[in-house]
């Protein structure tokens, strides 16, 4: 199987997978099992986004989307566009574990949530959708095309069936593709008319498509940034599971929140004192960080010149 195969290159002080796109906790958690199999030894950390009874983090499973919304909600009020939540349209391309948990958090917060998707299409209602409704639905194996064709929930209310293509090219505030990479390209890049695009997907905006987007003055936040909640809260997990320790939720995205809201403001900070896009701005600030290691430990010049 799988783990078979990569038990010799992963470890708790080696690479750590963590869950993706058509995995789940039960899946991280055979995995966990098999390592364990495997090594004759029980190991929790080498694995992250288990189930709790298996050593996973009381968070994992929202900590995308909620570092998401920390991002958003740190750098949202500086873009000197629309000020309230309730002013804020926002369209949500992704319905998983990502879109539909950011999509909630949005609409529980006061944002417009107008569209989202899955991969059959998608729905939309110029005042808003009742998103727990949808998500309700949605969770009864039912595509989002069929939440107000179908069933009980919010029916008779007015809504458009649009496509995924069509949800990227709305004109909204906020745009959100948290499905699939690639799903912004050359091709339809000058069809967006959002003022903001979040990366909750890994890389879902081509390069050719992000300097358009860059030409046209959408300011998209990076996929390195805005979906790092995940990671984040995934190292969370390794720490608890090497220390035998069991954070409350609380805890766990009161830590996720410090981080991610630290993360945004330095980067952004970075982005308007270089008059550069926060893509290019969390670049640098990475490389700062991993200069600074390097300069720690003595550079050519140290060992020649002593400076």
């Amino acid at each position: 199987g799988y783990i078979d195969a990569v038990a010799d290159f992963i470890g708790p002080d080696i690479d750590i997978p963590a869950p993706d796109v058509y995995t789940n906790q039960m899946i991280m958690g055979w995995m966990v099992d098999e390592y364990g199999i495997i090594k004759r030894q029980i190991t929790p950390a080498v694995i992250t986004g288990k189930p709790l009874t298996m050593g996973g983090s009381l968070g994992r499973d929202t900590a995308t989307a909620m570092g998401a919304f920390f991002t958003i909600e740190a750098t949202w009020p500086q873009l000197g566009l629309n000020g309230s939540p309730a002013d804020t349209t926002v369209a949500v391309q992704g319905f998983g574990n990502a879109g539909a948990i950011i999509a909630e958090l949005l609409f529980n917060a006061g944002y417009k949530v107008v569209a989202v998707s899955d991969s059959k299409g998608g729905i939309y209602r110029r005042e808003g959708l009742d998103i727990p409704s949808v998500r309700q639905f949605k969770d009864s194996t039912r595509t989002l095309k069929a939440v107000y064709c179908e069933g009980s929930v919010c029916n008779g209310v007015e809504h458009d069936t649009i496509t995924n293509e069509e949800l990227l090219a709305l004109d909204v505030d906020i745009l959100a593709p948290a499905a699939l990479e690639n799903q912004i390209t050359e091709a339809n890049a000058r069809d967006i008319k959002a003022k903001a695009v979040y990366e909750l997907a890994n890389g879902p905006t081509t390069p050719g498509a992000d300097e358009i987007l860059r030409q046209q003055d959408v300011i998209v936040f990076p996929d390195i940034l805005v979906n790092a909640g995940g990671v984040t809260v995934s190292y969370f997990e390794w720490v608890q599971n090497r220390q035998g320790l069991y954070w409350t939720l609380e805890q766990v995205n009161q830590r996720l929140k410090q981080m991610m809201v630290e993360e945004t403001e330095r980067i952004w900070a970075i982005a308007q004192e270089r008059s550069i896009a926060p893509r290019t701005a969390a670049y640098v600030h990475a490389l700062n960080r991993i200069g600074d290691a390097v300069q720690a430990k003595g550079t050519k010049d140290y060992f020649t010149d002593g400076q």
